[in-house]
């Protein structure tokens, strides 16, 4: 098994360019009819506005850009996020235990959780999968 999960992208960056260019405009229409009725804070608040959402969508698109591989071998389970392992275990003793908002990989007292970026469903066809791959690897080390 080679599995690569990344998190899915809240909007295309077309799609962004296009939602800020809406909000900037608006924000800015109505900023200018408060500062023509005298309510000077307003447009402070409406630029916060537009930065906020700017930030949460940067953050959202940083954490996409993030992966983690899982793979399961005769050897080993290896777990890499943005290419760099952070797990290794021995196929034969690593458990697989499926959790709220992940699936745990545990060997001994160690353990990391996996999948954090998958739907429920797709973490149960996850979770069903990598133990077949898990059980597979064991058979093949007979």
């Amino acid at each position: 098994m080679d599995a690569v999960i990344s998190p899915n992208r809240s909007l295309s960056a077309r799609g962004l360019k296009l939602l800020m260019g809406f909000l900037i405009v608006w924000n800015g229409a109505l900023a200018v009819f408060f500062l023509v009725i005298g309510a000077f804070p307003v447009p402070i608040f409406l630029a916060l506005d537009v930065f906020g959402v700017w930030l949460a969508f940067r953050v959202s698109n940083q954490r996409a850009g993030r992966t983690e591989r899982v793979r399961v071998s005769s050897q080993s389970v290896e777990v890499d996020r943005d290419e760099r392992t952070v797990w290794t275990s021995p196929t034969a003793f690593t458990r697989i235990e499926p959790v709220e908002g992940a699936v745990r990989l545990c060997l001994s007292r160690r353990s990391i959780r996996v999948a954090r970026a998958l739907s429920g469903a797709e973490r149960e066809d996850f979770t069903r999968a990598l133990e077949a791959a898990v059980r597979e690897a064991r058979l093949e080390r007979g």
